[in-house]
């Protein structure tokens, strides 16, 4: 798991009041093509107190699903130990792996997620999102599931969302010419009011800079 850490704040190491921002790049997208796009500098234009961390799982693992634990071993529990909110995020690819995590760990302790943040999420095939959009999400019945039924799984766990004790607050952001806006918008449709945002755009580093800096911006206005 290659990982990176950017800080901006004054107490952006220590204490409860700190923001981590775990975050999963696209389908072959290299850390640093969030620097070359501006994501450090967006953070740095403003008084967060804010870690970001860069996590990138090893693409062979990515089937065999090592990932998920290794996500959770490397990365998730030491920022979970220094304290303050944790939120899991990613683009594209990286958004839904935010998602199959949180499916996974679902309220397990050090596991747990304060947020997610979901640039231009990729939801899996069409075929799975047309069964969710044909029955209704309220009324989606996953069935059982077997291992590798990632995409399933996802939206089993949106359908939850609204009933957890204590559901992750969810930031959703997507381009309006997003080649996959439609399984985006019933992902819209499931999240509290307030919960997304759409620029003009489509699926491209622009818009997710962006979007980014929209998500830094609700950080700072507070809940």
């Amino acid at each position: 798991m290659h990982s990176e850490i950017i800080a901006a704040g004054t107490a952006a190491c220590d204490g409860e009041h700190v923001i981590r921002v775990v975050l999963l790049p696209g389908a072959y997208h290299a850390l640093e093509e969030f620097s070359s796009a501006g994501f450090d500098q967006a953070l740095r234009d403003r008084t967060l107190a804010l870690e970001l961390i860069l996590a990138a799982p090893e693409l062979a693992h990515l089937n065999d699903r090592r990932w998920l634990g290794e996500l959770q071993q490397d990365i998730i529990a030491p920022a979970r130990a220094r304290g303050g909110q944790l939120w899991l995020g990613g683009i594209s690819l990286g958004g839904f792996m935010a998602l199959r995590f949180a499916a996974e760990h679902d309220g397990e302790g050090a596991a747990a997620l304060d947020g997610l943040c979901l640039l231009a999420p990729y939801l899996g095939s069409r075929i799975v999102a047309a069964e969710v959009a044909a029955q209704g999400l309220a009324n989606f019945r996953a069935g059982a599931l077997s291992d590798d039924d990632d995409e399933r799984r996802v939206w089993r766990f949106v359908q939850h969302l609204p009933t957890m004790p204590q559901p992750p607050r969810v930031f959703l952001g997507l381009g309006s010419e997003d080649r996959f806006a439609d399984t985006q918008q019933l992902l819209a449709a499931a999240l509290p009011a307030g919960s997304t945002q759409v620029l003009p755009g489509g699926h491209d580093w622009p818009v997710w800079r962006a979007l980014w800096g929209a998500f830094l911006d609700r950080l700072q206005d507070g809940p």
